[in-house]
């Protein structure tokens, strides 16, 4: 069953304007506990997917980040199959890492329904609701409309006694400033109806270090909590880390 996203896609000409310029994932120093949010559907996507070409968020050729998505990662996520990218099974054998291709980043990225640049309600909300917004060195580029403080953060995810960690690279699903969800300390459901009320897309290299029971479903629930650099351990996870 198709479990997707999710992206504002613009002109081309305004996504130009709009590319975030990111700052270095690791510059949180001293491992702020932040609030875990508990049973949540995780559904799964990748670089490449095309969900629904009519779709304004119905593509993973783009990020809300990154208009040049597909080629900055280095292309397909997963197998070409009659012209299509398609997801796959990914094993610790290699790390869960494609097998089909060498990514240029990180690849257990994921996403989550606040979009900070691209929606005006997420980005006019941004240093309010985003719990790091006002804290160095995030404050001295909290009002600039073409980066965003969004990308690239870790995020633990946990799924049956697997604990995974991850970077943000895209909004959704289906909602774009769900903040209450987010950024709340109540353990808030998502806002998003659809895919089974999922709060996240992960992906497939997190869908296999989750062990989640589908390769491209909507039942597999998580908790999951942003961690500073400063406590993400290693692992596969820091093989590549990206940083644009």
């Amino acid at each position: 069953m198709r479990t997707i996203l999710r992206t504002v896609l613009l002109p081309l000409a305004l996504a130009a304007i709009l590319i975030a310029t990111a700052l270095p994932s690791d510059a949180g120093k001293k491992g702020t506990r932040y609030p875990t949010h508990t049973k949540i559907v995780a559904t799964t996507f990748w670089v490449g997917e095309v969900f629904d070409p009519n779709a304004a968020d119905g593509s993973q050729m783009i990020s809300t980040y990154d208009d040049h998505w597909f080629t900055n990662y280095g292309g397909c996520d997963g197998v070409v199959t009659a012209g299509r990218c398609e997801t796959e099974r990914r094993t610790a054998k290699n790390g869960y890492f494609p097998t089909k291709m060498k990514p240029r980043q990180n690849p257990f990225y994921l996403d989550l329904p606040y979009d900070d640049l691209n929606d005006r309600v997420g980005f006019a909300n941004r240093r309010k609701v985003i719990p790091w917004a006002k804290k160095s060195p995030w404050r001295k580029i909290v009002r600039d409309p073409d980066r965003s403080i969004m990308k690239n953060r870790w995020v633990k995810i946990s799924h049956k006694g697997h604990h995974c960690y991850g970077q943000i690279e895209d909004a959704g699903p289906g909602k774009y400033h769900d903040k209450k969800y987010v950024f709340g300390t109540k353990d808030a459901r998502p806002a998003n109806k659809r895919y089974n009320r999922a709060g996240m897309d992960v992906s497939p290299a997190l869908n296999g270090c989750l062990h989640f029971s589908e390769l491209n479903g909507n039942r597999d629930k998580v908790s999951w909590r942003f961690v500073d650099f400063a406590q993400v351990p290693k692992g596969p996870w820091k093989k590549i880390i990206t940083r644009s």
